[in-house]
């Protein structure tokens, strides 16, 4: 019984109040590589991502899913994409889909935690009706889009506006670059907070997302950039850069920073990691299911700085529980991310051996079929995503071109890597391991049992954005 009394004692002794909460800001990137960042990189001008990320942890194995909607799935639910139906592509603006409302979301969690909670960049996690959207999903403020990608001056998708404040068309901000109203939004959110209050601000950045545009004062950065694609690109991403330092800024003024957890991630990058295959008119980018080991990292407060990087192995759906772990809150049991709280601050090994890159029995020509890491092994069934190999930049040429791609449908080719002796895929050991292919190939089937058949739904013509003046908007499912 004195045991148990003890215990209760410690334990409410540990737990945190609303004041020593940590303020959280969780940034994402979107489709930013891996090496398109200045602390792996000297050619990238990235002082505000680097100083955060050299001062902070680094981490080296931290995994995203090979798509957007998949990803911030990951990252916002902690589940699987393919235990939730969203696994396939990713959701377009006449699909009425969205993720299940039974998951609570991050935001969600880190509100019972007592947090104000505010979301501001790409939501891409389905709009159709109100209850899909992130005022309903555990939000007090929405300022952003709901697709997937957007002009970064006009916010149109096709002919139509995809800017929104909480649930009303945000019209006012043409000609205004993306990344600067979002983190103009942000500052004011943190200049008007409650500092009794714990803050959690999800900043989802448009950048680096096509289309290529950016200011062309960043353009003039990269001068010895020959190709105007990997220029502009490389542009957007010293925009990002300054977007985060105006952010960090803005926490410094309010004598917020010291007391704020920063996570940065990018949601897939693949499209990106000098792997950025444009042709002529910088349009197109081809994604792989192989080559989703993101940039990623967090820095300030709860951090114990005795390393400068992680070594552990990280999916993008353990970010979730980790989270409300750093914010003092006991993450749920029933998902399928791990926190790796702990881990990360005392720099013990990593919890997760395992993870699903995706299962999707749909026909999925540009995403992969399935795929399994097992250890330091990992299986993929069916074809594995772009050209083999790893591009170099495109910094001293105008254009590149490559080889055409062969889209095949099932589980066949089947590849296994030995990730940590080949991190770049060019030694397939089918043929030497079959006992190791059975093995995981297996295991692969085990989750395979568990998949929620993909949510994807066709266009619903019916929606038309001139009935809701001229945007993309809820309301129609």
């Amino acid at each position: 019984m004195e045991a148990q009394q003890f215990l209760a004692v410690f334990l409410v002794s540990i737990s945190l109040t609303s004041a020593q909460r940590p303020n959280i800001v969780f940034i994402v990137a979107d489709d930013l590589g891996w090496n398109d960042v200045g602390f792996r990189n000297p050619d990238m001008k990235t002082p505000n991502i680097d100083k955060l990320a050299t001062e902070g942890i680094i981490f080296e194995n931290a995994y995203v899913q090979p798509l957007c909607t998949p990803s911030r799935t990951a990252f916002m639910s902690g589940m699987f994409p393919f235990h939730v139906g969203m696994q396939h592509r990713v959701l377009g603006p006449r699909q009425a889909a969205c993720v299940p409302l039974n998951y609570t979301f991050l935001p969600g969690e880190l509100k019972e935690l007592g947090y104000a909670t505010h979301m501001i960049g790409k939501w891409h996690l389905g709009y159709c009706k109100k209850e899909c959207t992130p005022t309903y999903r555990g939000f007090d403020t929405f300022f952003g889009y709901y697709n997937m990608g957007e002009d970064y001056y006009t916010h149109l998708v096709g002919k139509y506006l995809d800017y929104s404040d909480n649930l009303l068309p945000a019209r006012n901000y043409s000609g205004e670059y993306s990344a600067f109203t979002f983190a103009q939004r942000a500052v004011d959110i943190i200049h008007r907070h409650n500092v009794s209050q714990p803050l959690f601000m999800y900043l989802p950045y448009q950048n680096v997302h096509g289309p290529l545009q950016v200011p062309k004062k960043y353009e003039d950065m990269y001068p010895n950039v020959i190709s105007e694609c990997r220029r502009i690109y490389s542009g957007m991403v010293s925009a990002l850069d300054e977007a985060v330092g105006n952010v960090t800024k803005a926490l410094n003024d309010r004598g917020l920073f010291e007391n704020t957890l920063i996570l940065f991630t990018t949601d897939v990058s693949s499209c990106s990691i000098s792997f950025k295959l444009y042709q002529q008119f910088c349009k197109i980018c081809f994604f792989a299911i192989h080559l989703e080991h993101g940039v990623s990292f967090m820095y300030g407060a709860g951090l114990r700085k005795t390393r400068t990087s992680y070594d552990g192995m990280i999916h993008a759906v353990d970010w979730k529980p980790t989270l409300v772990s750093a914010a003092g809150g006991t993450p749920e049991t029933s998902i399928d991310g791990m926190s790796h709280w702990d881990s990360i601050r005392n720099g013990l090994p990593s919890s997760r051996t395992e993870f699903i890159y995706n299962i999707d029995d749909m026909e999925v020509p540009v995403q992969g079929h399935a795929g399994i890491r097992v250890g330091d092994y990992k299986l993929l069934l069916g074809y594995p995503g772009a050209a083999d190999g790893w591009h170099r930049p495109m910094n001293t040429t105008q254009y590149e071109t490559y080889e055409q791609i062969v889209y095949l449908k099932g589980d066949k080719p089947v590849h296994l890597f030995n990730i940590r002796e080949d991190p770049t895929e060019h030694n397939d050991l089918t043929e030497k391991m079959p006992d190791m292919v059975a093995k995981l190939r297996a295991r692969l089937e085990e989750y395979r049992k568990t998949m929620v058949p993909a949510n994807f739904p066709d266009p619903d013509h019916s929606y038309d954005p001139k009935n809701f003046g001229d945007a993309w908007t809820p309301g129609w499912c």
